[in-house]
């Protein structure tokens, strides 16, 4: 069986990071994906949190698995015997930082390889950071993120530009 490893923040979820998921899936016969702890990113989702938003996305897909991961990816693939590290590039910056990490990942886990995904072009823009901000002025962010999470995403986030009016 080829296992592949989806990680990232995903705070929040987007339709993007959906997308990479399916795709990844019509290669890989089990998908992991990896919620990780970045004690350096401060997050909107606490880790359950955003783990139980990716598994209500996920929910239909038998093939998918949603774990909080914390610690060496490289190290968390060889235990569960994946082969392969799938990340989604929006823009070419993308492609430098997963590129420096992949060969990291590479030294500490010959066995795996990456994969990168290109994102298709409704998605390019589209980034869990401009989620926020949108959000943040009460903007629509419904052609962002998966239906059935938008409206626990809203409550979070949607604050009208209120917490610019504080000074």
């Amino acid at each position: 069986m080829k296992i592949a490893i989806c990680p990232g923040s995903f705070d929040p979820v987007t339709l993007g990071h959906m997308d990479i998921i399916n795709r990844a899936r019509k290669i890989f016969d089990y998908i992991i994906v990896a919620v990780l702890v970045n004690p350096a990113k401060q997050t909107a989702f606490t880790l359950e949190e955003r783990i139980e938003l990716l598994k209500r996305c996920t929910a239909d897909m038998k093939d998918v698995e949603v774990v909080g991961f914390d610690g060496l990816l490289a190290d968390y693939a060889r235990t569960r015997k994946a082969t392969a590290i799938v990340k989604g590039l929006r823009v070419m910056s993308d492609f430098e930082y997963e590129f420096q990490m992949a060969l990291i990942n590479k030294k500490l886990n010959p066995e795996l390889e990456t994969v990168y995904l290109n994102t298709t072009a409704e998605n390019m823009f589209l980034s869990s950071s401009g989620v926020k901000q949108v959000a943040s002025f009460g903007g629509d962010i419904s052609n962002f993120v998966p239906p059935c999470i938008l409206k626990d995403i809203e409550q979070r986030l949607c604050t009208g530009g209120k917490q610019n009016e504080r000074g």
